[in-house]
């Protein structure tokens, strides 16, 4: 029997607030243990919460992008479970009022199109247990309370994913457009992004989903990917040897490449959700909708679309640039300032990303301003200097942040253009290689590269390229 995958993600995005959602504790990462938190993120008798406005506007922003319907009005419950890191015993979470319902993103990969959203709700993250690097590890687990209250966001997806792959590739897509709106920070080691799972398998043709698993806070694309692979194949052996998907939630074990039974997966009901009764209902207005949308970046896919048709790059290109947000921004502005837009796009997807990958770094940390390399791309369309040699600038301008200019006229870079120097050097390489030139004209036209390459050797490297391969075609064809 052949079997299709059904795969639907849930994604908890931690939202960029300077503050937690419901107090005024920090939420940079890095802390020491338990030095942000306060009586409400603590859940402390007699603490109240208040909702931070900033975090619902990044969720809101996420919503618009993502196409959803922002809700006029949503509720915030309380999702009742116990847990070591939930220090309330319960979390503030929205459920049957979500803020955001449907949306979607187009995802290419496989057979896969559409990806349709189910909701997006807001939430508090839980605390964190810490089970290694203390002497006391083998029998104790010990508790960080800082990131419990850190603002959420969790995208729910409709099960419209039928491979690993196509789950990898909504989710990095999905990372891309919430970093692109500064909404999150796409950093998934420090868990401010995490996705859960949901995998199910079912006879090819049949309409009905199977018994699904929920494989719990996968921090990879590539884990993802590999994680829903695995549940995938050992959902399908179960049910080819007789048994039975059961309904639970599995860990990714990425060092023993397999999912690990966690505990039975619960239903909503479990979770005993009743309306927060010290929050009133999250009210929304269309101004305020207005406002955010007026606050938003040209997204991703709007740009690309921009860059081919207003610049004429080749959509491989547009997709490089639009990687991020402040690589585009690069972009357009080497491009304006060289008026140069395909050459602009070449040195940036070349030599800059080349470079910042090399050394570790993001196109926050390029040292060259636009003007700088857009002076650069000037003195190659001037034919001042050669492609080759501008490669060697860059790499001082980078280093040292000398302009490109000083450098090509420090080190005596620019080329020869003038014609009579070149055709002197020309005519002395042909009187110099005379059997190659009679192979030439005998019909072996493939010593004409012999030939270039010993005028530019003679030129030291300094002849104009074009120039020398239109002298050395006069002077052959000239005297045949």
């Amino acid at each position: 029997m052949t079997y299709e995958p059904v795969i639907g993600l849930e994604i908890h995005a931690q939202l960029r607030t300077r503050t937690k959602i419901f107090c005024g504790c920090s939420t940079a990462f890095g802390a020491a243990p338990n030095t942000q938190v306060c009586p409400v993120c603590l859940g402390l008798p007699g603490a109240l919460p208040v909702l931070n406005r900033q975090a619902v506007d990044y969720a809101v922003k996420a919503a618009l992008a993502l196409g959803c319907e922002v809700q006029p009005e949503s509720v915030f419950a309380r999702k009742n479970y116990f847990y070591p890191d939930l220090p309330k015993g319960y979390q503030i979470s929205q459920y049957e009022r979500p803020l955001a319902l449907g949306g979607g993103l187009d995802v290419v990969a496989g057979d896969t199109g559409r990806v349709g959203l189910t909701r997006i709700h807001m939430e508090e993250d839980a605390g964190k247990s810490l089970h290694e690097g203390f002497p006391d590890s083998d029998r104790r687990t010990h508790l960080d309370y800082n990131r419990s209250g850190v603002p959420l966001i969790e995208i729910v997806t409709e099960p419209d994913m039928r491979s690993a792959a196509a789950a990898a590739a909504f989710f990095s897509r999905l990372r891309d457009i919430l970093v692109w709106l500064d909404v999150n920070d796409g950093n998934m080691e420090e868990g401010s992004l995490r996705c859960d799972a949901n995998v199910s398998v079912r006879p090819v043709g049949q309409r009905e989903f199977g018994t699904k698993a929920e494989v719990k806070n996968v921090n990879s694309f590539r884990y993802v990917q590999k994680a829903i692979e695995y549940e995938v194949d050992r959902q399908i052996d179960l049910l080819e040897g007789g048994g039975r998907v059961v309904q639970e939630t599995r860990l990714w074990d990425s060092a023993a490449g397999c999912t690990l039974s966690m505990r039975s997966k619960e239903e909503a009901h479990d979770y005993r959700y009743f309306p927060e009764p010290d929050l009133p209902p999250l009210i929304v207005s269309t101004e305020r909708i207005a406002a955010v949308r007026a606050s938003m970046p040209e997204l991703p896919e709007a740009r690309r679309s921009r860059f081919v048709a207003a610049y004429g790059l080749p959509d491989y290109d547009a997709g490089v640039l639009t990687q991020s947000a402040a690589l585009a921004d690069y972009f357009e502005s080497v491009a304006a300032a060289a008026g140069n837009p395909k050459a602009a796009s070449n040195w940036v997807m070349g030599e800059v990303l080349r470079t910042l990958n090399d050394r570790g770094k993001t196109v926050d940390d390029v040292p060259l301003a636009p003007q700088a390399l857009a002076g650069l791309i000037g003195l190659v369309d001037k034919g001042t200097i050669s492609h080759s040699t501008a490669k060697d600038v860059f790499a001082q301008m980078y280093d040292s942040g000398r302009a490109a200019a000083d450098i090509v006229a420090a080190d005596g870079l620019a080329q020869i253009g003038d014609e009579s120097a070149l055709l002197a050097i020309v005519r002395d390489v042909l009187g110099t290689h005379a059997d190659a030139v009679g192979q030439y004209r005998a019909g072996k036209t493939n010593t004409f590269g012999f030939l270039v390459g010993q005028v530019m050797k003679t030129s030291g490297g300094k002849g104009n390229p074009k120039l020398i391969n239109a002298l050395l075609r006069r002077e052959l064809d000239e005297s045949a």
